[in-house]
């Protein structure tokens, strides 16, 4: 099922949609690091956008 871009709310921006390509890309390209690196942080901590980006924050 895709992700349904009507529907806005806080949820949304608190997690990384790992399957959605684009929002993947995105954060990637916001902290300036690989896709790989965002996909191996959400194996990691899982999709909570601050504990990827404080993993990914660690990894630099």
């Amino acid at each position: 099922m895709t992700d349904n871009k009507n529907k806005k709310d806080a949820r949304d921006r608190n997690q990384v949609a790992g399957g959605e390509s684009y929002e993947v890309d995105y954060l990637a390209k916001e902290l300036g690091v690989t896709r790989q690196l965002v996909e191996e942080a959400i194996k990691n901590v899982g999709n909570g956008r601050e504990d990827v980006k404080n993993y990914l924050k660690n990894k630099k």
